[in-house]
């Protein structure tokens, strides 16, 4: 049955281009962008480390951020609102299994996303490799959660699809402009530096770049703490107002 509901999910998310787009082409697109204007050279701005280095592991955060804040919780909403989850409670097709379903389709999106920035940054762009892989994965897997506990409040919360498509759009597009994923934030104004720090995606940004960069950084704990928190608040809450119908 979870095999089924992974094809069909794997077909339609397919099928809906902005998902794909945003996921897969746009962050290639914009790292082929600022990579071929700014080369990767040694820049002071950014400590003698070069433009794409910086980059690459900000985009890996736009990549979760398109999957975990868009498209998961958006599909879990339309199901609802639709009353696909209800109809699935009276037939040997658990509502659940549908939703790891999405859930598994997301992230597999996600691996994909995150290997072409890799793979186009090092053949392209002479991107710096991280050496650091057993500190980059759990960090990611941090940075995951915490992006999906929010997908999944805003979907747990929205009484229907378009409220959560609004809603959604509010958290998604302040985020990925004020935390340093689609623009470096150390070129931002110091007003919206400071606003960054309440973004949990910025601290992960950070700790993804520690990692990536092997840097030495006293924000790592206060990230973690702070990713780690913004998960358990926000998955305890989504659990508590989560239904079915």
């Amino acid at each position: 049955m979870l095999v089924s509901a992974i094809r069909f999910e794997w077909r339609r998310i397919l099928r809906f281009f902005p998902t794909v787009f945003f996921s897969l082409a746009f962050p290639v697109m914009m790292l082929l962008i600022f990579g071929s204007i700014f080369g990767n050279g040694p820049a002071e701005i950014f400590d003698g480390l070069g433009t794409v280095d910086i980059t690459v592991p900000a985009y890996m955060a736009l990549v979760i951020a398109v999957t975990g804040v868009m498209s998961f919780p958006l599909t879990m909403a339309e199901y609802r609102d639709k009353g696909v989850l209800r109809r699935l409670l009276v037939t040997p097709a658990k509502p659940s299994t549908l939703l790891l379903a999405q859930l598994i389709v997301n992230l597999v999106l996600t691996l994909v996303g995150l290997i072409l920035l890799v793979v186009v940054g090092a053949l392209f762009l002479d991107l710096r490799m991280a050496d650091n892989w057993f500190g980059l994965v759990p960090a990611l897997l941090l940075v995951l959660m915490s992006t999906y506990s929010i997908g999944f409040l805003i979907a747990s919360y929205a009484p229907n699809e378009r409220t959560a498509t609004v809603v959604a759009m509010l958290v998604y597009f302040p985020m990925i402009f004020l935390s340093g994923a689609t623009y470096p934030l150390e070129l931002m104004p110091p007003a919206f530096q400071t606003v960054a720090k309440a973004l949990p995606l910025a601290w992960g940004i950070d700790l993804l770049q520690g990692v990536w960069l092997e840097a030495i950084d006293p924000n790592w704990t206060t990230g973690t703490a702070i990713l780690a928190g913004s998960t358990f608040v926000c998955s305890v809450l989504s659990i508590r107002c989560f239904r079915w119908d």
